[in-house]
This record gives structure tokens, sequence and C-alpha cells, in this order.
């Protein structure tokens, strides 16, 4: 006997047919608090960053700066961490038979993480980064620990890393092809930005004992720039995925239009 019900049975009685839909919610989320994130440290810098963040020795800049720098530390990195340990909990344990219409959705997700983590390192390179060069060359660091490097390395890195790390162990607990191997694109546009943070402790080394000019183009700040290069590895990411799409998408219409 045919399991198919017929066309001719009254709307309420067929069950409805299993649309393919992917959930915004959450990338949205991360785009509205990473903004209002990224917005309140300008402002915060912005207020305070040259009235009670010139000399490290004031009590002013306990108050203003360490006690942030003190804060957001632990959050930040627990959180991390926290997001990391939580993905590998819930990984895909038969990740071999995964159905075409959840690895496609597993596809999107994952282009998501990756944008995310794109939108993340734009703040990071942009506004941080070059108003960490602006603020240096204005006022002569007393200490490693300055408004702006409190923010820039200490939360801005942090947050990348978060989405950066995540999105690679995503791709490697619930997507096959990233499962079986692993993907050189993928460890490029992670690790080289990740290697920004320990880079940190050679630059400021160098700052400590050489007194260098606090300009771009110092060769104490080129690990800088080629680590940040590395991001650019997320276009070979990006033909990998659309490689794979491109098969699962015809698969996985077909079947909904047969059913």
């Amino acid at each position: 006997m045919s399991s198919v019900l017929p066309a001719s049975l009254p709307a309420e009685v067929r069950p409805a047919p299993r649309r393919f839909a992917i959930d915004y919610r959450w990338f949205a989320v991360a785009f509205v608090v990473l903004s209002g994130i990224y917005v309140g440290y300008r402002m915060y810098q912005q207020a305070y960053g040259m009235t009670v963040g010139l000399a490290s020795t004031e009590p002013e800049f306990q108050t203003y700066w360490m006690t942030l720098f003190w804060t957001q530390l632990p959050i930040l990195f627990g959180i991390a961490i926290a997001v990391q340990l939580y993905l590998i909990a819930t990984r895909d344990r038969d990740i071999e038979n995964v159905a075409p219409d959840v690895e496609l959705k597993r596809y999107f997700s994952f282009t998501m993480w990756l944008v995310v983590y794109t939108f993340t390192f734009y703040w990071t390179g942009s506004f941080f980064a070059e108003g960490d060069g602006n603020w240096h060359q204005t006022v002569l660091r007393d200490t490693p620990i300055t408004p702006s490097h409190i923010v820039l390395f200490y939360a801005c890195i942090p947050i990348y890393l978060l989405f950066g790390v995540g999105s690679f162990v995503y791709a490697m607990t619930r997507i096959p092809a990233f499962c079986r191997g692993i993907s050189l694109m993928h460890v490029f546009a992670v690790v080289g930005p990740f290697l920004i943070l320990p880079n940190l402790g050679y630059n400021e080394w160098g700052h400590a004992y050489w007194l260098t000019e606090e300009i771009f183009s110092h060769p104490l700040h080129w690990g800088f720039v080629v680590l940040g290069w590395n991001a650019l590895a997320l276009a070979g990411v990006l033909m990998q995925i659309i490689s794979r799409m491109r098969e699962l998408l015809p698969i996985v219409f077909k079947a909904e239009t047969t059913a």
C-alpha cells in the first residue's frame, strides 16, 4: 500500500510539506550585541582616555582603567572557553550520517560564524588598531597597559578569538568534510590572527628596550600586519563552503519538491 497521500485530500488532512529554513536570530543578536560593545568601548575611550588615562601612577588610572582591565579579562576569556567547551560537548557523534538538509543548514551556520568573525576583526583592525597608533603617537607611554591597549589587546582580540576559534571548533564537530581533515585555509584564517596576542609580548618588549617611535611602518609592527593578513585566507574557506553547498542544494530542494 502506498504511503503517499493523494493530492485530492482536503488541506487540513494533508501533512504540511517540510520546508528548508535558516534561523538567523542568533546571527542578528550577535551583530547587535557586538556593535553595542564596540561603540561602548569607543565612547569610554573618548570620555576617559585623555583625562584620566595619561599617567599610570595616578589613582584615577587605577579606578577607570585597571578596574576595567581586571574585570574584562576573566569575563571575555571565560566566555570564550565556555563556548568552545559547549561546542565540543554538543558535537555530532554520528557525523558521517548527517542528512543533506541538516548538513546544508550547518554550512549556513558555519558561514554565519565566519561573517561575525570578519565583523569583529574589522572593528579590531580599523577603529581600535588605528586609534592605538594615534593615541601612542600623542602620548608617551609609561606602561604597556595603556587605555588603548586595554581595549585593543585585552578586549577586542579575545572577542574575535571567540568567534574565530569557535568557527573552527564548530566546523570540526558538525560538518563531515571539515571533520575528516584539516582545512589549511581555515587554519591560516584563525591561527594567524590568534598569534597576534603572543606577538604583543614581543612588541611591548621592543618598545620598552628600544624606545621606538609609534609609526605603523616600523619593523617592530610588521608581525601584526603579516599575521593580520592571514585573515584573507577566509576567501579560501568560502570557496570550500560554496563547493559543497553547490552539491547539497540540488539534493535538498529536489527532495522538498518531491515531498
